[in-house]
């Protein structure tokens, strides 16, 4: 009797968009919004993180979500998608959970619950019951400044060893805990603050999910190539003249200076949802000057 296929253990490396949504007039634009899946899948991405907060999910309601999933998933439907995730309340998060069951992903992208700021053991039990929900492996989105809550070392740790958790999207500011998740090697450490995105992976993690990467994507992709197998010139020539791009795109709240880069650029309208705003008049001068510099190099 034949033996039973082992497992395939996802891969989460590389460099993955989280896309950002674009508006027209109050509503979603899904036409802008294909048209920007079908422009990034072909720079060599790993794929798709939806609904994200640089997608401003908290302002879309569960209808415009899925509908948002769909769109993305139409011009592109081989690269893989990974769906963020957000809430407070377990129960109905669990239940959004079984329902994503139904869509083709790669993965769910989880946060810690805001506002609430629970135990470590709390925080511990609420990434085990969503994982144990999900059809599909779990990415513990680590981001403080956004939920309140600060996910130990130890806690990271002990959930590494759930095998329906694979990986991570840091944004815990802490690099002696992300040196120590590298080390540990159960999880796969995609860097989440795009200005550490080369020292994360220089040190090993696997990738990054990074807004800046909407723009320049190639030149992302080939820095993040470059570091995993050992280019480390060809990787900082590449990355240092992103550097300054990835300043302005952060200088206000994102993704509100990544948006007016791409209205620049004639992808979408500069429009996002309240209490979100559009970036200063200053911020989009700055920007339009620094990618009429980029184009030129």
């Amino acid at each position: 009797m034949p033996s039973a296929p082992t497992p395939v253990t996802p891969d989460f490396s590389g460099l993955w968009i989280p896309l950002v949504t674009p508006f027209r007039d109050g509503a979603v634009d899904h036409a802008a919004l294909a048209a920007l899946a079908e422009r990034l899948a072909v720079t060599g991405i790993a794929g798709f993180v939806v609904c994200g907060s640089t997608g401003e999910a908290a302002a879309l309601d569960a209808d415009e979500q899925l509908a948002v999933l769909a769109t993305v998933a139409r011009p592109a439907p081989a690269l893989p998608r990974i769906m963020g995730l957000c809430g407070y309340h377990l129960g109905k998060t669990v239940a959004w959970t079984r329902r994503l069951n139904d869509e083709d992903l790669a993965g769910l992208l989880v946060p810690a619950p805001s506002y609430i700021r629970p135990s470590q053991d709390g925080l511990r039990a609420w990434f085990e019951a969503i994982a144990q929900a999900s059809a599909g492996p779990v990415l513990i989105y680590d981001i403080p400044y956004r939920t309140g809550a600060t996910i130990a070392r130890e806690t990271l740790l002990a959930l590494a060893a759930d095998p329906r958790i694979r990986g991570i999207k840091d944004c815990g500011g802490d690099m002696a805990k992300t040196r120590a998740l590298i080390t540990d090697g159960r999880l796969q450490i995609l860097a989440g603050e795009d200005p550490q995105l080369f020292s994360t992976v220089a040190e090993g993690g696997a990738g990054a999910i990074a807004a800046s990467a909407h723009l320049q994507t190639e030149d992302f992709v080939h820095v993040i190539r470059s570091l995993r197998t050992g280019r480390l010139d060809e990787a900082r020539a590449r990355w240092q003249p992103l550097l300054a791009l990835i300043e302005l795109l952060f200088a206000e709240p994102n993704p509100g200076p990544l948006k007016a880069a791409m209205a620049q650029r004639g992808w979408l309208q500069d429009e996002l949802r309240a209490p979100m705003t559009r970036a200063s008049q200053t911020l989009r001068e700055r920007l339009q000057a620094e990618q009429t510099g980029l184009s030129r190099r």
